[in-house]
């Protein structure tokens, strides 16, 4: 199995999902490009933050996924 990105976006969102996705007991992994780009001297140029997650793992966390979708 591998990982899937289940969210792209700002820090702030990616945050919150990352907290309600660990509340259920699945492990997130947490991409930061913007603390990535200034370590290595660049500014950042797309998406800030990405989320993934195990694929075995989405049934389990798709019903939170789509609420946090849903209440954006």
């Amino acid at each position: 199995m591998g990982l899937i990105k289940i969210f792209s976006g700002s820090e702030i969102l990616a945050q919150n999902l990352k907290i309600k996705i660990e509340e259920i007991g699945v492990d997130v992994i947490m991409k930061d490009n913007i603390q990535s780009a200034k370590l290595a001297g660049f500014g950042n140029a797309g998406v800030a933050v990405e989320l993934f997650i195990q694929e075995i793992d989405f049934g389990k966390a798709n019903p939170v996924i789509e609420d946090f979708r849903m209440n954006i």
